[in-house]
C-alpha cells in the first residue's frame, strides 16, 4: 500500500496536546497494520524474535522474554511456531537443565534477511517524511527510551531479590 502523494497532508500543529506516547501508539498501529505476514513472510513478533537472536546469538529463553518485553507464556508459543518452521532451535542449557537456550538456524537467518528487506521498504514508506538525520535521531531516542526502561527494570528486579529489600 503506497501513500497517495496527491492528497494534501495537513501539517501537524506542534502546539496540540498529543504527546509522544500517543504518537508512538498511532505509529505502532500503522506499522502493525501494514507489516503483514504476507509482506514479511512471518509475523512482526517473529521478526522481532529473529532480530534479537541475530543480535545476541544463543540466549536463554528468559532473555527473549525480557528483551522483547513479552509474557513468558507467549514466548513459549512464539518459539513453538518458530521452531516448527525450523527458524530457531531450543536446547537445554548444559550448566542449568531448568533453562532453555535459543538460537537461530540457517533457515531462520534467510527468513530474517527476506523479512528485513520487506520491512525496509515499508519503513521507507512510513518514515518517508523524515530525512536520514531525522531517522537516525528517532532511532537513537527510541533506543535510549527502551534502554532506560531496561535499566530501571533490572534495578527494580535486583532490589526485589536483594536481602536488604525484605
Amino acid at each position: 500500500m503506497n501513500i497517495d502523494a496527491s492528497l494534501p497532508l495537513r501539517l501537524m500543529d506542534e502546539n496540540l496536546s498529543t504527546g509522544p506516547i500517543l504518537l508512538l501508539t498511532q505509529l505502532s498501529r500503522l506499522i502493525n497494520r501494514r507489516s503483514t505476514p504476507e509482506l514479511l513472510g512471518q509475523t512482526l513478533k517473529e521478526l522481532g524474535a529473529l532480530s534479537y537472536l541475530r543480535d545476541y546469538d544463543e540466549v536463554p529463553q528468559q532473555a527473549l522474554v525480557d528483551g522483547l518485553c513479552i509474557d513468558a507464556n507467549y514466548c513459549v508459543l512464539l518459539l513453538n511456531d518458530l521452531e516448527s518452521s525450523d527458524l530457531v532451535e531450543r536446547r537445554r542449557d548444559p550448566t542449568d537443565r531448568r533453562r532453555h537456550l535459543v538460537s537461530m538456524t540457517d533457515e531462520g537467518r534467510k527468513a530474517l534477511h527476506r523479512a528485513e528487506a520487506a520491512q525496509q521498504t515499508l519503513e521507507d514508506e512510513i518514515l518517508g517524511a523524515l530525512n536520514e538525520d531525522e531517522r537516525a535521531t528517532l532511532t537513537h531516542l527510541l533506543r535510549k527510551a527502551i534502554d532506560g526502561q531496561n535499566v530501571a527494570a533490572a534495578a527494580n528486579k535486583s532490589s526485589v531479590h536483594s536481602p536488604t529489600s525484605h
